[in-house]
């Protein structure tokens, strides 16, 4: 299995294109965005679990039920959520995608981000959407656009593929994803919609998706909040040509191994562009009773604000990190913890059985400057482990939250 460019488009059959249709006066950027298998697909999502569900959730929750798909239609700027006749904008959306593209309106699955509150204008987006079913696009470029056209508050597009073997024949899973504020644990604020040439049934791509979702996405947190537009969404046509894959064989394996790396890394990607971030903070609890006690304190920790605080402030504040394992619900022997930063300027221990250590500042400092810091947590109680992503909280953090309405 290798990375390889190309996001979506990156898988045989595939086609995608971005453009601006002004959703939102005085803004330029790409706002809309399409992407097109050749071919009918099977199809899996998983969405939010935010009780307020936007109108595009809803659509696609009842659409993705069918097992299949064919095109995703998305836009930024505008949530189309809690707003006028949002589910009439939704599914004129839809409807729009289908005539351009000349498909099943029930293939088409719908995303939105942005603004909560305030209605689609509809008009751009059927004139956008007409536009683009013309400028779709295999190579590369194709991908790039959309990439760009799904970004809001985000610095930088996330996107990405991966190349594998399946019964003798090169596979691949391609993907974009964007997300950068309200993101916390059980899918953060984030659209991500991947594409594969993998012929595979429903049910196991769902399952496979799930299970990539739980330990990527789900293992992310910028600000604690959860949106109510998150959609992770698959396509998979089946034109690599592999033998179908209707059971858990060595091919599902293969599949869903992939899946999860790729997934892992546009999460990371996420984590690392949170609003005002500066630092990506990785955190590595091990050496605990099970997987799930180990995720549940390494997220304690990446969403702890006074540790994201810290860490912005280059202080090996070590107590920040103790307290907020302290508080995760998990019980545990405070006298056998350990706590470690590193980077790629070195590693320092700083307590140990859960006291503070004498250390070097200066080196300290020295790590805690780096762009990624992880922070692992020995717990001395088993032999399991989890990593959870976060940022820092930085000054800019509460600038860009103060006016993203106006």
């Amino acid at each position: 299995m290798k990375f390889i460019e190309g996001g979506v488009t990156a898988a045989k059959g595939f086609k995608a294109a971005g453009t601006h249709c002004g959703i939102r006066q005085g803004r330029t950027k790409n706002d809309i965005a399409l992407i097109a298998s050749d071919v009918a697909c099977t199809a899996a999502g998983l969405f939010t679990k935010n009780q307020v569900k936007a109108a595009p959730v809803q659509l696609d929750i009842k659409i993705i039920k069918s097992g299949k798909g064919q095109a995703i239609a998305a836009n930024s700027g505008i949530a189309n959520a809690c707003a006028p006749n949002d589910m009439e904008s939704a599914i004129a959306m839809q409807k729009a995608a289908a005539e351009a593209l000349g498909i099943d309106q029930e293939l088409v699955l719908v995303g939105s981000t942005g603004v909560i509150g305030q209605p689609l204008p509809i008009e751009p987006v059927k004139k956008g959407l007409k536009e683009l079913a013309g400028m779709l696009d295999e190579s590369p470029e194709g991908s790039n656009q959309a990439a760009w056209a799904i970004m809001t508050t985000d610095t930088r597009k996330k996107e990405l593929a991966v190349s594998f073997m399946l019964s003798g024949k090169e596979a691949t899973i391609g993907g974009i994803s964007k997300g950068s504020g309200m993101i916390h644990p059980n899918m953060g604020t984030m659209l991500c919609y991947l594409t594969s040439d993998v012929a595979i049934e429903a049910g196991l791509l769902k399952k496979a998706l799930k299970a990539a979702c739980d330990v990527s996405f789900n293992r992310i947190s910028v600000d604690g909040d959860t949106s109510t537009n998150d959609s992770l969404i698959i396509l998979a046509n089946g034109m690599a040509g592999n033998d179908l894959i209707t059971e858990e064989n060595e091919d599902y394996a293969t599949f869903a191994n992939a899946l999860t790396t790729l997934c892992t890394e546009l999460a990371r990607r996420m984590a690392a562009d949170g609003e005002g971030a500066r630092h990506l903070i990785t955190c590595t609890v091990k050496n605990t009773v099970d997987e799930k006690t180990a995720e549940t304190l390494a997220k304690s920790v990446i969403g702890s604000s006074l540790t994201k605080a810290a860490v912005f402030g280059c202080d090996a504040n070590w107590g920040r990190v103790l307290c907020a394992l302290g508080y995760s619900g998990i019980a545990f022997d405070q006298d056998k913890v350990d706590i470690s930063f590193h980077s790629k300027a070195g590693s320092i221990t700083v307590a140990k059985n859960g006291k503070g250590l004498a250390f070097d500042e200066d080196i300290a400092l020295a790590i805690l400057k780096e762009d990624e810091v992880v922070i692992v947590c020995d717990m001395h109680n088993g032999s399991s482990e989890a990593t959870c992503w976060g940022c820092d909280l930085t000054y800019d953090y509460v600038k860009i939250n103060g006016d993203y309405r106006t």
